[in-house]
């Protein structure tokens, strides 16, 4: 795959991974933080492999449509965790980690 075909991954991971910061600072920063340790926990996980992944679609590695496949699980898995909090940033978070996990699920069955 080029480049090109990784195109929307690109951006779907970046978007996540930004997402996924936003949420662990909303987070952090609660009155109660302890009911959201999970969250946070899952959101910095997401956001590194989101990170990686991209970085690997990018560099057109052989490895990337390999990495797509655990991004889209771990993304799946931070959409379910952020959507059970009523924070926005929680609840759109868990919009854009859904949206990645199509995406890189995708792009692992392509390969």
């Amino acid at each position: 795959m080029t480049i090109v075909d990784y195109a929307t991954g690109i951006r779907a991971c970046s978007a996540c991974a930004v997402a996924c910061d936003a949420c662990t600072e909303a987070c952090r920063q609660a009155a109660d933080p302890q009911p959201l340790r999970q969250c946070i926990e899952l959101c910095h996980d997401c956001a590194d492999v989101c990170r990686l992944t991209a970085l690997l679609m990018a560099r057109e590695s052989e490895w990337a449509t390999a990495l797509c496949g655990l991004c889209a699980r771990l993304c799946l898995a931070c959409a379910e965790e952020c959507a059970r909090h009523p924070l926005p940033q929680c609840q759109e978070c868990a919009q854009t980690c859904q949206h990645c996990a199509d995406e890189c699920e995708a792009l692992g069955e392509a390969a």
